[in-house]
């Protein structure tokens, strides 16, 4: 018997007996009792055993689910995908090459489809009206699909188990089924439910799966599964590239209107979707999940506020930022680029204000009342202060840049000003510790500390409630959004030859006016846009995948969703079916410019780059920030075999029909 699939199945009928009576998937903690017999028979018991399967949405297996805080969960992802680093020098595991072989786990995991198929083969025989079984195996085949979406990443080929399976039969021993069939049969299941699901929200509750969250699930699938058929060569991409374009469209159509925000600036609308004390009727949010105090609350402004965060942007990827005029920052027209001063103030200055949701903006202040006072603030109590006039004539307007753009934060207490968002100056997670300067590199203060000098504060408010090491935090998550699908949209139609000025303007021009950043222009987008496009010529290319160049105009479409998306855990994901998982991981990371003779930000302890050696240069006095050793030089990068997951070597053991993904040892290795 193969014990890995019994194991499946016992955890399965453990579910079976898992189940809940609530209206909304807030919490599917079982209430009740309940048999395969009586599971189906009404619908409030098909409800009732299909709410643990929620879970699956904030499984962190997935790279996108929302769990706890983000280093557990999507800023991992991204982190994989080389977008994001980590400040204490943990290393990508992919670009050094770190992993392991599984001997266990790694996803390979089929007990939610047990469940679900318990559940379809019940249906079958229910005396419920047909509209509410149609609707129950719609739920059943989303969540079906969604999960065997991951096990098809991952692992290419994989078992396609429909129906509960005998542990005395042949199934249980099972070969991997080819990846053209599963990713057909996802297709199908996501269209069926696509049509029968019901409108029954007045009996699961508005925050519950929909026709729409089907369909942005069938949008995100069929792009990621065209993209990796083209890229990596398996033909039969334009099926799964149409069907995006069709389903992303209809969804467009039901969700014309992006959230704006409660705030006044730029982009406030697309921060306030990680901050926000409610998602609840939001515009744009499909579904999302719901943090209530005292009932379920989670982790992320306290992470954020402390030293235990370790994310940060690199110099290459916050040059992705275009400026505000719509231009990436080396166009041969853009004038209102002034970094290349490297004046840290000057990288930020007028850059899509989404960089401003994401990463830190600079500032300096004193904490003290020394200078001016700012607005609001308590006299009896002042905290902090601008640098005046007086006290630096030069600088002092440029130190305040970004707080007068975002808003002061005058109160600095915990739990802060209701209504409050994204404010500067940052503190700790209790207000007892303000960082008087921004960037807070290394080596200065503790909390919200980095190596690069990006520092990653997309959940980061200054109205939630944090406690040391609990989790109190109430700020709602989205799980499934519209944004997505407008991306979604663009790629796919500009891969089939079909993104010209009038889809910009119903996707990519949409997310840009929101953010304050000028429309595309299609039309304007040549061989020279974008000097810094990767071309496919890229030194630091490792494998044997040929490093193909990448159009101007796909080029800004991925760049489009890379910035939109950052931080939320498409990265992995988005560079493996892209078949550019080198250009993103292998790249040497490196942190700002760095003068040591700068008088306000004197401390680094990570040292400078030396860009011609790729090593640590202890005589330079200026230039980047040495984050990280460059992998090649030590003989390593990314190797193709991790384009798919190795199959835990203990199924190789227990099935003898199972075969391993290229690269990964076989169960008689000794590797």
């Amino acid at each position: 018997m193969n014990n890995r699939i019994l194991k499946y199945i016992a955890l399965g009928g453990l579910l079976l007996n898992a189940s809940a009576c609530n209206d909304s998937f807030l919490d599917k903690a079982p209430t009740t009792t309940i048999s395969e017999v009586t599971a189906f028979e009404s619908y409030e018991s098909a409800q009732a055993y299909m709410w643990p399967c929620y879970s699956l949405l904030y499984n962190t297996t997935i790279g996108t689910s929302v769990q706890e805080y983000g280093l557990v969960s999507m800023y991992r992802s991204d982190r994989n995908a080389g977008y994001l680093s980590n400040r204490d020098n943990d290393m990508n595991d992919y670009a050094f090459q770190e992993l392991s072989p599984a001997s266990s786990g790694n996803g390979w995991n089929f007990s939610w489809i047990y469940h679900i198929n318990i559940m379809l083969r019940g249906l079958e025989t229910s005396s419920m009206p047909q509209a509410e079984k149609d609707h129950w195996q719609a739920v059943g085949y989303f969540f079906h699909a969604y999960w065997y979406m991951e096990l098809l990443n991952r692992f290419g080929d994989v078992p396609w188990i429909d129906h509960v399976i005998d542990p005395e039969s042949e199934d249980a021993y099972g070969p991997r089924t080819p990846r053209d069939e599963v990713a057909h049969n996802i297709l199908t299941r996501l269209q069926w439910a696509e049509q029968h699901i019901g409108d029954f929200t007045d009996r699961d509750g508005a925050n519950s799966i929909t026709k729409a969250c089907v369909q942005l699930v069938l949008s995100r699938f069929t792009l990621r599964e065209g993209t990796w058929r083209k890229y990596h060569g398996l033909g039969g991409e334009q099926e799964y590239l149409q069907e995006c374009v069709r389903v992303s469209q209809e969804l467009m159509q039901s969700y014309p209107t992006l959230y704006t925000g409660t705030q006044s600036y730029d982009a406030a609308g697309y921060g306030e979707l990680w901050t926000s004390p409610s998602l609840a009727g939001v515009p744009g949010v499909i579904l999302y999940r719901e943090y209530v105090t005292g009932y379920l609350t989670s982790h992320f402004n306290f992470r954020e506020r402390n030293d235990q965060m370790t994310m940060q942007l690199s110099q290459d990827m916050v040059d992705m930022y275009l400026t505000k005029n719509g231009l990436p920052i080396h166009n041969p027209n853009n004038t209102q680029y002034a970094g290349d001063s490297h004046d840290i103030y000057d990288v930020f200055k007028d850059r899509d204000p989404r960089l401003y949701q994401t990463v830190t903006p600079p500032y300096y202040i004193n904490l003290n009342a020394s200078g001016d006072i700012p607005e609001g603030m308590d006299e009896s109590n002042i905290k902090w202060s601008y640098i005046s006039a007086e006290q630096d004539p030069e600088n002092y307007q440029k130190y305040r840049m970004y707080i007068d753009m975002l808003g002061a934060d005058t109160y600095l207490g915990n739990p802060g000003q209701s209504g409050w968002m994204k404010r500067l100056p940052v503190a700790n997670w209790s207000c007892d510790n303000i960082i008087d300067k921004v960037p807070n590199l290394k080596g200065n203060k503790a909390p919200l500390s980095t190596s690069s000098g990006y520092y990653l504060w997309k959940c980061y408010n200054c109205w939630e409630q944090s406690n040391n090491n609990a989790y109190v935090g109430d700020a709602d998550k989205p799980i499934f959004k519209i944004e997505e699908v407008l991306l979604n949209y663009a790629e796919a139609a500009c891969e089939l030859g079909q993104f010209d000025q009038a889809a910009a303007d119903r996707s990519i021009n949409l997310l840009r006016a929101r953010a304050g950043v000028a429309p595309m222009q299609v039309a304007q987008i040549d061989a020279d846009f974008d000097p810094n496009r990767d071309k496919g010529n890229n030194a630091w290319w490792s494998g044997d995948m040929p490093d193909y160049e990448v159009s101007p105009l796909l080029w800004e479409v991925r760049r489009e969703r890379i910035i939109e998306l950052m931080g939320e855990g498409f990265g992995f994901y988005d560079v493996r079916r892209w078949a550019k998982a080198p250009y993103f991981v292998n790249r040497q990371e490196k942190g700002m410019w760095w003068n040591s003779a700068d008088p306000v930000y004197r401390v680094n302890t990570n040292g400078i780059l030396n860009e011609s050696t790729k090593l640590k240069d202890e005589t330079m006095t200026e230039g980047y920030i040495y984050v990280q050793p460059d992998p090649l030089l030590q003989g390593r990068g990314w190797i193709d075999q991790y384009y798919l997951y190795c199959i835990p070597t203990e199924e190789l053991l227990l099935n003898d029909n199972l075969t391993q993904n290229p690269g990964w040892p076989s169960a008689s290795s000794n590797e």
